[in-house]
């Protein structure tokens, strides 16, 4: 019912590539556009364009409850291009730099791993949300301004190779919250001398909730617009 997203709801959605968080909320908020158009709706935890997966979003009095979902730990699968970086550690700019990579192993991979487990010092990316001066960081970064962020203390709690198939490194991470895998993956590179950025990303869990849980984004829309139309089936 109508009147539940209002008291308070969690959204599991698994958010597609290329669509930011707040194309996943602006998307939930015209469903509900008809008939709830001031309902508080927010997301717990952003997730990149280029990263798919598990985001939890909160209506109605349950927007309070971000904060505690925020802090939870995260999981996640992906992985690394060994060879080359980017200036934002992901896909979305272009390669600035080439590495030889011929002369890494396996062995040398999986070493690697016990560098970043546990709690580590990490940097974030310029190109990310982080607010610099009241502007987020990777708004100033994209005109090509200076950018200095501060280094936090995060953990990783484990911290897997999965597969290793050159120049691609397959991985899980289990980390708290803070954690930049786009910021592991460039200082997983510069640990094996050769550079690195994140190929891919999926948001697996956060705490005990799971993206398998999770809507895909048009089919939980329809879903709301059967409800406001006065079906009877339930979220």
């Amino acid at each position: 019912m109508l009147k539940d997203y209002q008291e308070g709801s969690i959204l599991l959605v698994d958010k597609p590539l290329d669509w930011t968080s707040f194309d996943v909320v602006k998307k939930i908020k015209f469903a509900f556009k008809k008939k709830l158009p001031k309902l508080k709706i927010g997301h717990a935890g952003t997730l990149d364009p280029k990263a798919t997966g598990l985001l939890i979003i909160c209506t109605g009095a349950f927007t309070k409850k971000i904060q505690e979902i925020q802090d939870q730990y995260k999981i996640y699968t992906g992985s690394f291009f060994l060879g080359a970086t980017t200036a934002c550690y992901d896909t979305e700019r272009p390669v600035n730099q080439t590495f030889d990579i011929a002369h890494i192993t396996s062995s040398d991979i999986m070493q690697a791993t016990n560098l970043f487990k546990g709690e580590i010092r990490q940097t974030p990316p310029a190109h990310s949300a982080i607010k610099v001066s009241g502007k987020n960081a990777y708004e100033l970064a994209r005109k090509g301004k200076e950018v200095e962020l501060k280094e936090r203390t995060v953990i990783i709690y484990e911290f897997k190779i999965t597969h290793i198939h050159l120049p691609l490194i397959d991985f899980k991470v289990k980390c708290s919250k803070g954690t930049y895998i786009r910021s592991l993956a460039n200082d997983f590179g510069k640990a094996l001398g050769a550079g690195a950025y994140l190929a891919s990303l999926r948001r697996e869990q956060i705490g005990e909730y799971l993206v398998s849980d999770a809507w895909e984004i048009n089919k939980l829309a329809e879903q709301i617009n059967l409800e406001i139309e006065g079906n009877n089936e339930s979220i």
